[in-house]
């Protein structure tokens, strides 16, 4: 059972501080690793992360804090990895411990821009770490709403089902409901595409289109989902679950979207550039649209949301005109 199994968070951010906040609930300890020495001992002290959702209070009696991730990993059983995806390879080269008695989990919604890979394909090939003990953690879940201990849900999803009710059932709780799908691949994909459209709405609001389009948007968007995740893993799923639609909703429309947040900005005449200087935290779409394009390239789904996102982003043209031409495409 959970409460003999041990668990590590990786990540000092927004998503690692819900999680390690929901595995307290139900735990009587836990490993968490962060680069940021000041903020451990921050926590230490004030027993909240001073950079991402200070309203949680930790029990700091069960929390193992630490800033070497060699010192995280080897105390667990259960490894989840939230951080960016842009620095998980540089992360993982300070490993020097084993990853292969270890089960993975990933918070992570994007690709690792090194080896164009969703987090679960980089652990399986880059570490050989085999599928049953990789597993992955989606929405539709916002990390502010689970600060702020709002009704979330959490879909848990992994080869070994047995491994995914642990999962579940260490961070669920009286406002934290999880439930478990074995679309480990697909649910993923979801969760990184998923960005790439809350860019794409963000960036039609700071043009000034409305409500009505962004129904339209989003509707799309969940078909162009489906054909680009039905090319990269056939299988039998139901778009329409909260895992795929609800993350894409909530991401698309939410005011704790950093990637609507971004779009937005980019929208309202932002550079690339300035916009990152901008915000405090990372987009993950910004990275996932270069790699899904890319992707899309040898499988040639039909996806003009993502190509237009890519136009505006990586090939400097004017959004405007960009997102007049996908009105036209769209249905």
């Amino acid at each position: 059972m959970s409460e003999n199994l041990k668990f590590a968070v990786i990540g000092g951010g927004s998503w690692a501080t819900a999680i390690a906040k929901m595995l307290c609930v139900n735990l009587s300890e836990i490993a968490w690793y962060m680069r940021n020495d000041a903020a451990i001992e921050h926590i230490q002290k004030y027993k909240h992360n001073p950079n991402y959702l200070s309203s949680v209070e930790f029990d700091t009696k069960k929390l193992r804090l630490t800033n070497n991730i060699n010192e995280a990993i080897e105390y667990a059983d259960y490894v989840i990895f939230a951080i960016p995806s842009a620095f998980l390879d540089a992360e993982l080269k300070n490993m020097t411990v084993s990853l292969a008695d270890k089960i993975i989990f990933s918070a992570i919604k994007g690709i690792v821009p090194e080896t164009s890979l969703i987090v679960g394909e980089h652990f399986h090939i880059q570490y050989d770490i085999p599928y049953y003990n990789i597993g992955v953690i989606t929405g539709p879940c916002h990390a502010e709403e689970v600060a702020l201990e709002r009704l979330s849900y959490l879909t848990i999803a992994c080869g070994d089902p047995d491994k995914a009710r642990i999962v579940a059932k260490s961070l669920s709780g009286n406002y934290i409901k999880a439930k478990i799908s074995d679309d480990i691949i697909g649910t993923e994909y979801a969760a990184m595409l998923k960005n790439i459209y809350a860019i794409a709405a963000g960036i039609a609001h700071g043009l000034g289109y409305g409500d009505n389009f962004q129904s339209v948007m989003m509707s799309n968007g969940i078909r162009e989902m489906k054909k680009f995740i039905r090319k990269v893993h056939k299988m039998k799923r139901n778009i329409n679950d909260s895992a795929y639609l609800g993350d894409l909703l909530v991401t698309g429309y939410s005011v704790f979207s950093r990637n609507r947040m971004f779009g937005n900005m980019i929208g309202k005449g932002y550079t690339v550039k300035s916009a990152m200087m901008e915000m405090s935290m990372v987009a993950e779409g910004y990275y996932a649209t270069k790699s899904a394009y890319k992707l899309n390239q040898g499988y040639g789904a039909k996806t003009p949301i993502i190509d237009a996102v890519y136009a505006v982003l990586y090939e400097g043209k004017d959004a405007k005109a960009v997102f007049k031409k996908l009105t036209e495409s769209l249905d």
